[in-house]
């Protein structure tokens, strides 16, 4: 019998799906563990083979630990809400619901015939009222809280009103704006207005101005990791920075909490690192430079307030609120276009772009607050608007940019800190003596630190403080597919709506583009009020909302009272394995981090973090393959010649020009001889090339300006050339799961993409290199039906087959628990390649085989079990244990050396004495071979080593 992989994968995916083997039991007395993929956005393009990597690792391992005897969940949904679907319906007209159904119903076609073990049962879609209900409750949640720092969580905002009917906010310790004092008295006689106002400044979820990545082309506001290059990451339009008045979340009150944690938490150190330097903890303190000829201050925060006497100039960031005030008449225009410009790049570009130097000169001056000495005030986008105050203190002799910055201006360099070669660069170490500083001189850098605050402080020139890199996230997008904001506004006060009410349903609306007055597509709702009378809010929620919380979700996903019973929560807790992409490092994984401490905070769960172990699978790269065309002639030369041509290669344009003449006939080659002839190397698709040559008429039929195309080809073939890079459509590379589970089988998908190489890393999908996976699956099929039927017999193992499924036992359990499943396959291998070597077909030996290949391929580890006899499935079968007895050695290869040259090996019993040993080893045959009738010195034997014969 055959090895009819699509029969067997089709019949076991239904029993599957109809038996439920893989749901999570609720209720269960075993102990659980919670296996979680970043879910998907379903995109319409569907999965390549890329996609898949991390959702068949985690499944090994959910599998594997289900025969390990736990309690699995193991769930997947789709993150539905995403900008590409309202796009789509901004250009056609389809309501983005239609497009988001039509790409879930692809992704689960393709999911299912990979054969993941999901518990489908709890799916979830971002963009179901069902489930946005409770991603709005989260948000009333929020809105209706603040952060009380003596207790150092999130609290309920009653307890805030009631302390300031008691006694104002003078003694109130919480994180917010600046807010003026006011008494008891006060609270009670502001209006409902002013009291919404001040509360605004205390909330979790707020509305305020704020300065924000806004993509007129998208008509939305970005995140700062949504944007790359000064243009969005999607469809790559140009953003701009812009003052808008947006709800946002105050995660920063977290930000020492979220570095904390990272402390706690099993997640690669890269990405810990990326949320550390994102969140940026700095100490220091604030110091203020007064305005020349004015009133006003500018405020900076410095983290080396040792190198104050070699400040020589002040820069402001571009979007600062006192630009507009202190630049003079002379430089507003140079100063306006540079700021216009400077808006344009996002904070991430501008954080990174170290190499680029720009700025401009205001005109104006501060004075120095120790040497009263004028300082230029400077424009430069090097500094942020978000972060610390938007100002700096450039301090060029000891920071690498505001050296590069004085350089590039021909601005004075002043040595404070002894150590450096400022003419070559600047001395940015916190170690050295301080010179030309004053009361600072001698001291070192810290002691220094530490003298200039306390005199700052004494002088009322500013505070010690500690600063965070870290905003407050954006929360409201201009756009239509996202969870509407449950807030309505009744005389100009926000209002959440009530719970009970929930959810607040997306509206229909005519288009899906904002008003012709600017307003959100939302605005073009009709009679979409509360009450019928005041006006919703027109902003959704940004694409993070929905994946801040999904992972709770899962634990109860079909509760209509609540996101999820404590009950629950208390059970499943976080999740025990979390496996996706690195590039969620300062998105998605630093906002689930911040809404699962808020709802701990608030008493929800009992899991201050979402995940206790993370993993980040490597990409699966494509290889593209490539023809060379000789433009004007539509001809495609074979690599050889295009290498040829392009490099200093064996074969001269002459040799070529032959090649056309005999293969293309004479007038090719007059046209050839005629002109010199751009060559331009094309992407080709993939799926019709099979190891480099080209299916030549599959190619003319691709596309019509390819029909009539002539080839120059090498020994009757034509061949690609190739290079590895990302997987995408552009570069037709793409390879679909579908086409590889129907030629070779999922099962065969599956192991082949783990042996690819380790999880973590980046490697090159080659679709030829499957077929050894493929001859390995059969060879398994071949221990049972190796007569042709299915023959396992009751006999006893030998000791030979004991040792070589007992080794791979310890292997692969051992390779499972460190993610290491690109070794178990080559293990899974030697141990097929070894049993067949042993004729073994014995139900002692297969019967463990199977268990332990299952969670790796679990199609055809089902069938077989089943024709063993079994009638549950192979899914909960206790996994094998290792019996350590079988893998003691009885023997042992002895190298047998001449004069320290091993010459041949012998194996002996590991029970023999040293005299035993060396009386075998002179008697054998290959030893007298070696001596050549000689007697020895001496013969030196090291039991379980060597023999080392000295002649």
């Amino acid at each position: 019998m055959e090895y009819n992989f699509k029969d067997i994968e089709k019949r076991w995916q239904a029993y599957w799906a109809d038996k439920k083997t893989f749901a999570a039991d609720n209720n269960s007395t075993k102990p659980k563990y919670y296996v979680l993929d970043m879910f998907p956005y379903p995109s319409g393009a569907g999965l390549h083979v890329g996609h898949p990597l991390g959702y068949i690792a985690s499944d090994i391992f959910a599998r594997y630990k289900r025969h390990k005897g736990f309690n699995v969940l193991h769930p997947m949904g789709y993150d539905s809400f995403g900008l590409p679907a309202e796009q789509y319906a901004i250009q056609t007209g389809q309501h983005p619901k239609i497009t988001t159904e039509q790409n879930i119903a692809r992704y689960r076609e393709q999911l299912d015939k990979i054969g993941f073990s999901f518990d489908w049962d709890r799916e979830v879609r971002t963009s179901d009222p069902t489930y946005y209900k409770w991603t709005q409750w989260i948000f009333i949640q929020l809105f209706n809280a603040w952060y009380n720092k003596t207790s150092d969580k999130t609290e309920k905002i009653e307890t805030l009103i009631k302390e300031f009917e008691t006694n104002g906010n003078t003694t109130v310790n919480a994180v917010c704006d600046e807010t003026e004092k006011f008494s008891a008295a006060d609270w009670k006689s502001f209006s409902e207005k002013q009291r919404s106002d001040v509360l605004m400044n205390y909330r979790m979820a707020y509305l305020s101005e704020a300065w924000v990545n806004w993509c007129p082309a998208l008509g939305t506001v970005l995140a700062n990791d949504e944007v790359k290059d000064g243009v969005s990451e999607r469809g790559g339009y140009p953003v701009e920075r812009k003052l808008m008045q947006q709800w946002s979340m105050r995660i920063t009150a977290y930000a020492q909490r979220l570095l904390d944690g990272l402390d706690t938490l099993d997640w690669p150190e890269p990405l810990k690192e990326s949320q550390r330097y994102w969140i940026g903890k700095s100490e220091g303190t604030s110091l203020k430079f007064k305005i020349e000829n004015g009133v006003d201050f500018i405020e900076v925060f410095t983290t080396r307030p040792d190198t104050i006497f070699g400040v020589s100039f002040v820069t402001l960031a571009p979007e600062h609120e006192l630009v507009d005030t202190l630049v003079t008449p002379a430089q507003k225009a140079e100063v306006d276009a540079y700021v216009t410009q400077a808006k344009n790049r996002s904070e991430r570009e501008r954080q990174a772009d170290v190499k680029r130097v720009s700025g401009v000169f205001s005109g104006a001056y501060v004075i120095h607050p120790f040497t009263q000495k004028q300082i230029p005030i400077w424009i430069g986008d090097y500094v942020l608007a978000g972060y610390g105050t938007g100002a700096v203190m450039a301090v060029p002799g000891h920071d690498s940019r505001d050296y590069a910055f004085a350089k590039h201006f021909n601005l004075p360099i002043t040595e404070v800190v002894a150590g450096g070669d400022l003419s070559k660069e600047s001395y940015d170490a916190k170690e050295g003596k301080l010179i030309n500083s004053d009361f600072l001189n001698g001291l070192e850098v810290k002691q220094a630190i530490k003298r200039a605050i306390e005199e700052i402080e004494k002088l009322h020139l500013g505070k010690g403080k500690i600063n965070f890199r870290l905003r407050d996230a954006v929360f409201g997008r201009q756009r239509y597919w996202g969870e509407p904001i449950p807030v309505y506004y009744k005389n100009g006060i926000p209002y959440a709506m009530p719970e009970n009410e929930l959810p607040l349903v997306l509206p229909e609306v005519d288009k899906y583009l904002p008003t012709e007055s600017g307003e959100p597509p939302l605005a073009r709702a009709k009679d979409w009020k509360y009450k019928g009378e005041f006006d919703y809010e027109w902003t959704t929620m940004p694409g993070w909302a929905g994946s801040s919380w999904y992972f709770l979700r899962y634990m109860d996903a079909h509760n209509d009272k609540e996101f999820a019973s404590k009950k629950l929560t208390d059970y499943w807790k976080e999740v025990d394995l979390y496996i996706g992409g690195s590039e969620h490092a300062t998105g998605h994984l630093l906002y689930v981090r911040f809404w699962t401490k808020a709802l701990k905070d608030l008493g929800y769960i009992t899991t201050e973090e979402p995940a206790k172990k993370l993993i980040n699978q490597g990409m699966i790269q494509g290889r593209s393959n490539f023809v060379y065309r000789m433009e004007g002639l539509n001809i495609f030369i074979s690599k050889k010649y295009f290498d040829a041509l392009s490099k200093e290669g064996v074969i001269s344009r002459e040799e070529i020009g032959k090649e056309i003449q005999k293969q293309l006939g004479e007038a090719k080659f007059a046209l050839f001889n005629s002109t010199s002839h751009t060559i331009t190397a094309l992407n080709v698709d993939v799926n019709i090339v099979e190891n480099d040559i080209l299916d030549v008429e599959a190619f003319k039929n691709s596309r019509e300006e390819y029909a009539n195309a002539e080839f120059i080809l090498e020994d009757g073939k034509y061949i690609c050339g190739y290079e590895v890079e990302k997987m995408s459509k552009s570069k037709y590379n793409v390879v679909s799961p579908d086409d590889i589970c129907n030629d070779f089988g999922a099962d065969c998908l599956r192991l082949y993409e783990m042996f690819l190489g380790p999880l973590e890393q980046s490697k090159p999908w080659n679709t030829n290199g499957i077929t050894g996976v493929h001859g390995f699956l059969k060879k398994l099929w071949r221990l049972f039906y190796n007569t042709g039927s299915f023959a396992v017999t009751e006999a006893e193992p030998t000791k030979a087959e004991l040792k070589a499924l007992h080794k791979s036992i310890k292997k692969i359990t051992e390779d499972i628990e460190r993610f290491s499943f690109n070794t178990s396959v080559s293990n899974f291998m030697i141990l097929v390649n070894e049993l067949t070597d042993l004729k073994c077909n014995k139900r002692a030996i297969l019967e463990p085989l199977l268990i332990i290949l299952s969670p790796y391929a679990p199609h055809i580890t089902e069938e077989l079990w089943n024709k063993l006899g079994h009638t549950e499935s192979i899914t909960n079968a206790p996994f094998p244990l290792v019996n350590e007895a079988h893998l003691v050695e009885d023997n042992f290869a002895y190298p047998i050396s001449f004069n320290g040259k091993t010459r041949f090996n012998i194996e002996l019993p590991l029970t023999l004495s040293q005299q035993e040993i060396e009386k075998i080893v002179m008697e054998a045959e290959q030893t007298h071979k070696y001596l050549e009738g000689k007697t020895p010195k001496k013969v030196i034997v090291v039991p379980k080593k060597i023999v080392n014969i000295v002649m």
